[in-house]
């Protein structure tokens, strides 16, 4: 049986977990709240999730509060403390049904579901952790199987968020490649908010 079988033998689920509790301190306002084209990017982020396979999809939040319809919104009280504390909310409310996570950032809106999609079959072709890549570097969204949350969670400190865990099991990292799926730009400055929300349009091609 693979790391993506349950204790049934059947296909775990794959949850999704997006972190979008910070205050955007370099933006002025707190990012889930910021709307492009008249949908907030903690909406557009939970959509990409679920389309991309995901489900449930747990949105945690913090300096703001925000509710997408279908999501599972968990407040983090500690946000503050920066993205690890977050992380540890998201994957604490997770269903015990499900057998690994793909967290995503509610500040990078031009992630495609097709990644999320690539590290979901990754897993279920046995990768414990699938980090998507652009250009062959690792960047955002990531899956983790179950078995490794208690490292994950024992890790993720401060701002680091996975990255502690990743660094310290590269040998469990698989790198699936989805530069033709998206980008993993951040928005943290209103010039950032500017250029994605072009980018993002339909007809920005």
């Amino acid at each position: 049986m693979s790391g993506a079988d349950d204790a049934a033998g059947g296909p775990a689920g794959v949850a999704g977990i997006l972190l979008a509790a910070g205050s955007g301190s370099r933006l002025g306002r707190p990012k889930a709240a910021v709307e492009i084209d008249g949908e907030t990017l903690a909406s557009r982020g939970v959509a990409v999730l679920r389309t991309g396979g995901a489900e449930p999809v747990v949105l945690v939040t913090g300096a703001v509060a925000v509710t997408v319809p279908g999501a599972l919104a968990v407040h983090n009280p500690d946000w503050a403390s920066g993205m690890g504390s977050s992380l540890v909310a998201g994957l604490t409310a997770i269903p015990s049904g499900c057998g690994a996570a793909v967290v995503a950032l509610a500040d990078q809106p031009l992630v495609g579901p097709a990644a999320v999609a690539r590290l979901i079959a990754a897993f279920r072709a046995g990768a414990p952790v699938a980090v998507a890549a652009y250009d062959g570097a690792p960047r955002n969204p990531v899956l983790i199987a179950r078995g490794h949350w208690p490292a994950v969670i024992a890790l993720a400190t401060g701002d680091a968020g996975a990255r502690p865990f990743l660094r310290a099991h590269p040998e469990l990292v698989t790198l699936v490649e989805c530069g033709d799926t998206g980008r993993p730009d951040d928005i943290d400055t209103e010039a950032d908010l500017a250029r994605i929300a072009g980018l993002a349009r339909p007809d920005s091609g």
